[in-house]
């Protein structure tokens, strides 16, 4: 019987664990996950009556595999969408709050009606954004960041008002750093192939389900759901790996608490840092690569408050905060507003991020200075709740398309050995669930 071990009990590595077992029956599968529970940054907790997301609270569904992924595990009837009375967004101004247009895909602001309209811009602004479809495409096909391309596009104006704060909610690092190609090919292949991204944009494939999806219970359940149905996989939280060496034609995993596990396929589906070090006795360079993907870190910060003591109607899904405005938060979303079963009755909770890391009480301190000065709210909360993730955003710089190439090229080189996770291509739910799924392919022909 062939051997696989999957080392990462996140959302990745418990998908490809799932497809693996799909495609093989025979072949002995464990996944090893050095915390105590699974799920990684997909962690919901219950408390005094809130529902609190330490990561994600939900995922789009218009990428296929995580609706796919859902359906397979018999729970897409469990799937929930957002409100759909509050379905509106705001960008903070010098703590004005004003509405986003409407018509966003994705980056891209579609409606120029509702461009022309909003108070976010001046009339200059304005102008130079509708302009985008007669702006020539850039002859050079070379990667360029983010920020240059919607810049060039469709002026720095809306660039650094609207499309720059939507960004920061996905990669929360500087756009100015961020490959084209790597983030967003599709609106560079638009430019390429239609002049201009407002020329060539289409609607997004319907799925079936609301845009933005999520369940009731909290994103945690997609992480049961998928362990209490994974049939004869061995799970082992609280295992950590510390190296894999070669031994024969197999591989031997050496584990913190001295064991081992030897296995002959490895999924390695840990963050870029974490398969450095498992990975630097059998390949340098390797190694070498994967450590130089840089990260950012960030933090949520739950508050809770009296509905009373709000002062604010919560007509929407809550705010960005452009960098312009040179805040250490990204945004404020009004969870209990956005989600149903959020809050208890008479409750709201808001949940902030932040670009910084610092101790509770300091980032408590910068939640309540931002929904003071924005929304007026002056009373004290009745909960509050940091989760903090440390290096845990990788950033698809302008080196991220090369240096995943030479990344390819030296993990061909180890036969049984497969990398997976938000690192390299994509990172939403569906991206890892669907990077899971193509190593768990790869490893099982491999193995066969």
């Amino acid at each position: 019987m062939s051997r696989l071990l999957v080392i990462g009990g996140g959302i990745t590595g418990l998908s490809a664990a799932w497809r693996a077992r799909s495609l093989s029956e025979a072949t002995e599968i464990t996944v090893v996950e050095k915390e105590p529970s699974l799920g990684g940054k997909i962690q919901t907790e219950a408390r005094d009556g809130f529902l609190l997301e330490a990561g994600a609270d939900g995922f789009l569904s218009r990428k296929p595999e995580g609706i796919s992924l859902c359906g397979e595990l018999g729970v897409s009837d469990l799937l929930r969408g957002q409100v759909a009375r509050k379905s509106r967004s705001f960008v903070m101004r010098s703590h004005k709050l004003h509405p986003m247009p409407e018509g966003f895909s994705g980056l891209v602001p579609t409606n120029l009606r509702a461009l022309k309209e909003t108070q976010l811009l001046s009339e200059e602004g304005k102008r130079r954004a509708m302009q985008e479809p007669s702006i020539p495409a850039r002859a050079d096909p070379g990667d360029e960041s983010i920020a240059q391309f919607m810049t060039r596009r469709f002026g720095r104006e809306a660039f650094e008002v609207l499309i720059e704060p939507l960004l920061a909610g996905i990669y929360a690092g500087d756009s100015g750093f961020l490959s084209l190609n790597a983030t967003f090919p599709n609106l560079k292949e638009l430019e390429m192939r239609h002049g201009s991204v407002l020329g060539g944009i289409r609607a997004p494939v319907h799925s079936g389900f609301p845009p933005f999806v999520s369940f009731s219970q909290g994103m945690a359940e997609m992480v049961r759901q998928i362990w209490c149905r994974l049939n004869a996989v061995r799970l082992a939280p609280a295992t950590e790996a510390r190296v894999i060496v070669r031994r024969g034609r197999a591989w031997l995993i050496e584990l913190a608490d001295g064991g081992a596990v030897e296995a002959d396929a490895v999924i390695v589906a840990v963050p870029s840092g974490g398969a450095a070090r498992l990975l630097e006795g059998v390949d340098h360079e390797l190694a070498d690569a994967l450590g130089a993907i840089p990260s950012a870190s960030t933090a949520v910060i739950h508050l809770g408050f009296r509905q009373r003591d709000v002062g604010h109607d919560l007509d929407g899904y809550g705010y960005v905060i452009p960098r312009i405005e040179a805040s250490d938060l990204l945004a404020c979303t009004w969870s209990s507003s956005k989600w149903e079963n959020r809050a208890p009755q008479g409750m709201v909770l808001l949940r902030l991020y932040s670009r910084r890391l610092a101790s509770d009480g300091e980032l408590e301190d910068l939640a309540r200075g931002e929904l003071k000065g924005t929304m007026g709210i002056v009373a004290s909360p009745v909960l509050s709740r940091v989760f903090r993730w440390p290096h845990a955003m990788p950033q698809y710089t302008l080196e991220h398309p090369a240096r995943l190439e030479a990344i390819q090229k030296r993990v061909a080189g180890l036969e049984g050995i497969f990398l997976a996770g938000a690192s390299y291509r994509g990172v939403g739910i569906p991206d890892c669930i669907e990077s899971g799924f193509r190593a768990a392919r790869a490893a099982v022909e491999y193995l066969e």
